[in-house]
């Protein structure tokens, strides 16, 4: 327990009640935060970069809106409770959270901000509606969803505030402005412009930023954005769809036509099995599992998988049913045949012995999800399986989840941000990733794969302050919603990225030169000038497609950006790009599809610039390079 401030001067000296006005310059409610998340042996450090980057923009006196983005389930409640405590160690006294309307997940994340001992403490917003309650003076933390019919009862209570800062949890989902193109504007969107007023400060949280840039929601700068680095144990794209193909979990692809029972079934059993040997041969005390059947939104289809998984624990639970033998015999092979270390006899019992301690929990709508959410996101039993479609797709960490099957193959075009979040199996899995089974149909794997390998090629150019983003899609992935898409400042015709500026010399352009495979030309111009602006994933990502081999990728010849009058000169960026017809010189690369080319500048800085000619769109926000 802290002390009360005493010292024998002040103990026996007459009452001054400015000593009780000032504030107490020893209390740091960050270094507060920071020293919670330490003895609770946390990563700390990738929480101080963004929380730094974000003050950063504060500090400037020009940044009003921005985003803070980060992986899905990498921790960034924990990184929101410590940017509210530094704001307030700043001086800022009016903080409000915005959540998804959802009772459940606002239950959660006000419980996680109460129990971490920020000062004040947070409020749902309902709490201060009472005329009683007074917020002249002071300062506030309080949470809202976004509902409009809460937006405006909050707006009604606190009226015109100065500097209040809002920071949109989930800032992508429901936050933009769909009606951009019609001259109108969401009601949500609307409410919290009306919250911002002239002098309040926009911070968006989420992992899916593209909707936020193409639609200009609330004017947000990309060139101000922030980069949420995940923690050490984090497990992402890069373990679940990693571009050299190493897989470090369990993989199982299913057929794309049809949907057999059968293959819910056996990845049930497989989930039983990966249980099993954990609790009996890794960890040192017995813990909970789950294992989530993410289906379509249709209630019809939950209860499909519902009645898959019931009658196979129907068929383990009584030994005199017709099932009983063969199910058995399917657990045995499959411990025998996964685990040759280990006693299948063993495994088995341990199964057989405990399939009592099951629950199955179906969450259909927000109402299951309050009624059943803190079972699902921390299983409460040995087994636990968790069916549900859209409301376990955003917002929602799983923890101990050992199995994710999804039952469905996509028909039509999927979107980048809602794949995105659907991506459970993020998280901190690193302690048992090998033991971790992925199940899904394999032509969803490979769009799924393809959506964050898009995903990344565009964060990249974020990582490294380029403001002018580049966000892509094919025939089969679409970036945003087209309705978000703000037409009059986004060019869907770009054709090219380009990653950090390097020092140009005449090294790079002998390389070019050398008649060489291109394969060797971009080994060697990657090491010349660095990661950064020559990106590992880039050079990954155009080795696996090369249908016409070392033909397929073209590096032309370096030009100055001297002539180009509408450039600029010191960035090397340009609205209308580089990259035109005849510098693809088809004449000499027939074959190509990969095009590189660096332009520099008259102080012999440059950039590298990328162009893929094939069913890939590159889509573009003009407004961050023109100012329209």
């Amino acid at each position: 327990m802290n002390k009360p401030h005493s010292t024998k001067a002040n103990a026996r000296g007459s009452f001054n009640i400015d000593r009780f006005r000032r504030p107490d310059n020893n209390l740091s409610q960050y270094r507060r935060q920071l020293d919670r998340l330490r003895n609770e042996d946390k990563q700390v450090d990738c929480i101080e970069s963004a929380v730094r980057g974000a003050m950063e923009n504060l500090n400037s006196g020009n940044a009003r809106s921005f985003v803070i983005y980060g992986e899905p389930q990498s921790g960034k409640t924990e990184m929101m409770i410590c940017l509210t405590a530094r704001l307030i160690d700043e001086g800022y006294n009016f903080i409000i959270h915005l959540l998804n309307d959802s009772v459940d997940l606002l239950g959660q994340n006000l419980g996680r901000f109460k129990d971490s001992g920020l000062a004040p403490a947070p409020k749902n917003f309902s709490e201060i509606l009472d005329p009683a309650v007074k917020l002249d003076g002071g300062t506030h933390i309080v949470f809202c969803k976004k509902n409009a019919s809460d937006l405006r009862k909050l707006i009604d209570k606190i009226g015109p505030v100065s500097d209040i800062v809002v920071i949109d949890d989930e800032a992508d989902y429901a936050s933009p402005n769909a009606k951009i193109n019609k001259g109108e504007k969401t009601r949500i969107n609307e409410l919290i412009e009306k919250i911002l007023g002239e002098s309040g400060i926009y911070v968006g949280v989420t992992a899916t930023p593209a909707r936020l840039d193409l639609n200009n929601t609330f004017e947000n700068d990309s060139h101000l954005w922030v980069d949420f680095p995940p923690h050490e144990y984090y497990t992402g794209q890069d373990v679940f769809f990693p571009l050299d193909n190493k897989i470090d979990f369990s993989l199982e692809l299913l057929p794309d036509a049809g949907d057999d029972p059968k293959y819910a079934r056996r990845a049930f059993f497989r989930f039983l099995v990966n249980g099993a040997y954990l609790n009996n041969y890794v960890n040192s005390e017995e813990e909970n599992y789950s294992f989530l059947i993410h289906t379509s939104g249709k209630k019809a289809d939950h209860r499909s998988d519902w009645s898959t998984i019931n009658n196979a624990l129907h068929g383990l639970l009584n030994k005199h049913s017709n099932e009983f033998e063969r199910y058995v015999k399917i657990i045995w092979d499959t411990c025998a045949q996964r685990y040759q270390d280990a006693d299948p006899d063993l495994l088995t019992h341990y199964i057989i012995d405990n399939i009592t301690r099951y629950s199955i929990i179906v969450l259909n709508s927000d109402k299951d999800w309050k009624m059943k959410g803190q079972s699902a996101t921390n299983p409460s039993s040995l087994f636990t399986i968790i069916i549900g479609g859209n409301i376990v797709s955003r917002g929602v960490t799983l923890d101990n989840l050992l199995s994710m099957f999804f039952t469905r193959d996509v028909k039509h075009k999927i979107q980048q941000d809602t794949y995105i979040q659907r991506a459970r199996m993020f998280g901190s899995r690193g302690k048992y990733l090998r033991f971790f089974e992925l199940t899904i149909p394999q032509s969803l794997y490979r769009d799924w794969h393809r959506c964050f390998v898009f995903h990344r090629l565009a964060l990249d150019a974020i990582r490294q302050k380029m403001g002018s983003l580049v966000w892509l899609s094919d025939k089969r992935i679409s970036a945003v919603a087209s309705a978000s898409i703000d037409q009059s400042t986004v060019d869907l015709n770009r054709g090219e990225m380009a990653f950090q500026l390097f020092d140009f010399s005449s090294e790079v352009e002998e390389i070019i030169g050398t008649s060489t495979s291109s394969y060797e030309k971009m080994e060697k111009i990657a090491t010349l000038i660095g990661e950064d602006a020559f990106p590992d994933y880039l050079q990954k990502y155009v080795l696996k497609i090369c249908p016409h081999k070392s033909a397929s990728i073209a590096f032309h010849p370096s030009a100055s950006i001297s002539r180009y009058k509408d450039a600029d000169q010191e960035l090397i960026e340009r609205s209308k790009g580089f990259l035109g017809r005849s510098d693809l010189q088809k004449n000499i690369y027939p074959n190509a599809i990969h095009h590189f080319k660096i332009f520099y500048n008259g102080v012999n800085r440059a950039r590298l610039f990328y162009k893929f000619e094939g069913s890939i769109q590159f889509i573009k926000n003009l407004k961050n390079d023109t100012g329209i």
